[in-house]
């Protein structure tokens, strides 16, 4: 039986993709040395909120997904942030392979909220390995499963996810909104003659604190 360990050795952001990409460099390696003829890959990526500290400001942004930091003993618990496959090549001993991860910046996203959230520092990622071992021996192939126990972890620098955002989208942001809500948005920014949606924004803002002034 392929006795498999995974092993995260780095994160860069994908200068070439054409969406926001994260490469996770994986080595994976058989425990008896015997060789594999491939492997399909699962891997499920989870963030591990609790196992960071947080700044004054960065609390105040999380208070979103986790409440008031006086509950966080309860709600900071693990987020999902991807699930993806790859094909790994056949290999004898060991081998290294880039995993691909795609990323959202949807603040929709409860991964986006969290990432948008943190100043610096390093992300604490969990991750999860399945999938199918097609194997080698003596009269053919084995056909067997990753053992579920399979993981690693890995902390993603938070510099190396803002390199990547801003690589695709410097100085900006993206919201989800209703399209009533955008109409409404429209016509307000229209009614104004303002010139941007930036400009549009920041008028509502500016109302609303002088209202709770």
């Amino acid at each position: 039986m392929a006795d498999l360990g995974f092993t995260c050795l780095d994160a860069r952001a994908d200068r070439f993709a054409a969406a926001p990409t994260l490469r996770f460099p994986l080595r994976v390696s058989e425990a008896g040395g015997g060789a594999v003829h491939a492997v399909a890959l699962r891997c499920q990526i989870r963030i591990e909120p609790q196992r960071r500290r947080y700044s004054a400001g960065e609390a105040e942004l999380l208070t979103d997904l986790f409440g008031a930091p006086s509950r966080w003993g309860e709600t900071l618990r693990p987020l999902q942030f991807a699930t993806v496959s790859l094909m790994v090549p056949g290999f004898t001993g060991s081998t290294e392979v880039d995993l691909p991860v795609p990323v959202s910046y949807d603040l929709e996203v409860a991964a986006g909220k969290y990432f948008a959230a943190l100043d610096d520092g390093e992300i604490p990622l969990l991750l999860l390995f399945s999938g199918t071992v097609f194997a080698r021996t003596p009269t053919g192939f084995a056909v067997e499963q990753v053992p579920w126990d399979r993981e690693t972890r890995h902390r993603l620098p938070v510099a190396v996810w803002r390199e990547l955002m801003d690589r695709y989208f410097p100085g900006e942001g993206w919201l989800r909104l209703r399209t009533d809500t955008l109409r409404a948005l429209h016509l307000f920014k229209s009614a104004h003659a303002l010139a941007t949606w930036d400009d549009t924004v920041e008028a509502l803002l500016a109302r609303a604190k002088e209202a709770t002034s």
